[in-house]
């Protein structure tokens, strides 16, 4: 008899941790882990799932709806053209007191040479100009006039340097002390023809702290010359806005420090030096006052000045007819007042046509719920078919039928209701919009009504009838509180419909029944004014979101129905 004992195979114990964690009194899974951080880590399993499978839509979504609101949003703040063009001019101009009735000094006119030159040569000083003009009507002409009489500023220094010594007509010898010597030797083996691109410009080692308005402006030409207009910069000839800032080194505070300078063509610039002094200064407010008499006036100076900042509300004061001052926000002259006479139209015009949809589309949707399924359909049919037709096919035809001598009016006098001296005025008015949009969004009112109107069981005004009430009564007491939540739908969905509707107010609208919107795209395609345009979208989307919350708060949006 063997000894079982000593062939029974050996319990299994579980190892001294999982003793331990059995001991803690918590509920664990079979790996030993607990089992709230089992679920916790399923669920997050099941998040990052859930999460990967909407990640396209998600995308989708952020791409095309909430990037382009943001866009929009930024662009209607957004004032750094102003700053970026003319940083020299703004930053000498900000302890300038607009109020003083005084013009603001030399170094302001000085600093605004340099930076139109510059930007003249970008070709920013014309977007620059459309930027003022929508603040002060005349800016954008001033500066494409100030644009080309910069270079007449410049060249009273280049002819006096020149003049003195020919060494200063060559680029090579400009780039000779002011380029590296690395960047030389580069730049001289480059091959223009080989399809590599140009050596970049590299300033002398410790030339700036010699000639820093030199350096600095020699910088920006290399770059202009070199990666804008892509053309040899050892070959070309500096700029007439490099000769104002030699000179400028060369006489200025930094005249000591220049005149110590050892390096590259230091004879020539020694003898620069000297004779310099002798030359005839520019007197930059005269410069630009016979440019153009405008420089010699406060309000260009102001407008510049009040536009300075990287972000401004400008845009937003002008759509509710607005405008920055110097003494603050005020009111435009009352007849440069239409963005606030255009926001009411939109938003009256908008309740109209809703208005108008619910008292056609109502009894519609209530024969569509209770006609014979056969009949329905048909029925359905005909509310269909103007929906899958063009937009441009269906406002054409009412510009058509609503004219004067059109299909209504010849049939009203036919009729005798108005005679043909007095046919009535249908188009090109907010009549002509009401009606053309009312017939194109009255789809979007019949369908969520007919949803709602469908799930209502007939038995309930049978039940009301047959408790005494009348067939008004049991309408109004019964049946048209439950069809609430399909008006409230419809509604929504043709109201903020409207207020963006842009195509039909142009067609058929003419002065008096054009919308927001069509002010919106006038200012997106024809004037540019982006900025404006942006400001408008977002008071119109804050307009939208204010009624949905006004709605929610008075009729409830889970009242909304679109079926069920």
């Amino acid at each position: 008899m063997s000894d079982v004992t000593e062939k029974t195979a050996p319990i299994p114990q579980d190892p001294p941790d999982r003793e331990e964690k059995k001991s803690d009194g918590k509920i664990r899974a079979a790996d030993g882990t607990s089992l709230k951080s089992s679920l916790n880590r399923a669920l997050r399993r099941e998040k990052l799932r859930a999460l990967v499978l909407i990640a396209p839509l998600l995308i989708f979504v952020l791409v095309t709806f909430i990037a382009p609101i943001a866009d929009m949003l930024f662009r209607s703040v957004e004032n750094q053209i102003v700053a970026q063009t003319l940083p020299r001019t703004t930053d000498t101009l900000a302890d300038w007191d607009s109020t003083s009735g005084e013009l603001p000094g030399a170094p302001v006119y000085k600093a605004l040479y340099e930076d139109i030159f510059i930007a003249q040569e970008r070709k920013l000083h014309t977007r620059l100009g459309s930027r003022l003009n929508y603040e002060l009507t005349g800016a954008s002409s001033l500066f494409r006039k100030s644009g080309r009489g910069v270079d007449d500023i410049g060249e009273v220094y280049q002819d006096q340097f020149e003049d003195f010594d020919e060494f200063w007509e060559e680029g090579e010898n400009w780039n000779s002390f002011m380029g590296s010597d690395a960047w030389l030797a580069d730049i001289q083996a480059w091959d223009e023809d080989s399809g590599d691109r140009q050596p970049a410009f590299e300033l002398r080692e410790g030339i700036d702290e010699f000639f820093p308005q030199t350096a600095a402006k020699y910088a920006i030409y290399a770059d202009v010359i070199q990666n804008e207009e892509e053309d040899n910069l050892y070959d070309e000839d500096p700029w007439a806005l490099i000769y104002s800032a030699f000179y400028d080194d060369l006489t200025g505070p930094n005249a000591e420090i220049a005149a110590a300078y050892t390096g590259p063509a230091a004879a020539q610039i020694q003898s620069a030096a000297a004779a310099a002094a002798d030359f005839e200064p520019v007197d930059y407010p005269a410069a630009f006052a016979e440019i153009d008499g405008d420089w010699a006036q406060t309000p260009i100076w102001q407008t510049i000045q009040t536009y300075s900042g990287p972000f401004t509300n400008g845009y937003f004061l002008n759509a509710v007819d607005m405008q920055k001052t110097p003494d603050g926000p005020e009111l435009r002259p009352e007849n440069e007042r239409i963005y606030g006479t255009l926001f009411m139209r939109t938003l009256f015009m908008s309740l109209m046509i809703t208005g108008s949809c619910i008292l056609l589309g109502y009894p519609v949707a209530w024969l569509l719920a209770n006609l014979p399924a056969r009949t329905a359909n048909l029925l359905m049919i005909l509310v269909l078919l103007p929906f899958w037709t063009s937009l441009l096919v269906r406002t054409s035809a009412w510009k058509v039928m609503l004219q004067q001598q059109g299909v209504i009016n010849d049939t009203l006098v036919w009729l005798g209701i108005v005679s043909d001296a007095g046919r009535l005025a249908l188009i090109n008015n907010q009549t002509g919009t009401i009606i053309a949009m009312t017939h194109i969004l009255l789809p979007f009112m019949i369908l969520p009504l007919y949803s709602v109107m469908a799930t209502i069981p007939p038995a309930y005004l049978r039940a009301a009838k047959s408790l005494g009430a009348t067939n008004w009564t049991s309408f109004w007491r019964v049946y048209f509180p439950q069809s609430v939540p399909g008006i409230g739908a419809g509604s929504i969905l043709v109201f903020i419909l409207s207020i963006g509707y842009y195509i039909t107010p142009e067609i058929v609208g003419g002065t008096t029944g054009t919308f927001i919107s069509n002010r919106i795209a006038y200012h997106i395609s024809s004037s540019l004014n982006w900025g404006l345009a942006a400001a408008l979208g977002s008071i119109l989307l804050a307009v939208v979101l204010g009624l949905y919350w006004a709605y929610d708060k008075i009729v409830g949006i889970d009242n909304v129905k679109l079926g069920g």
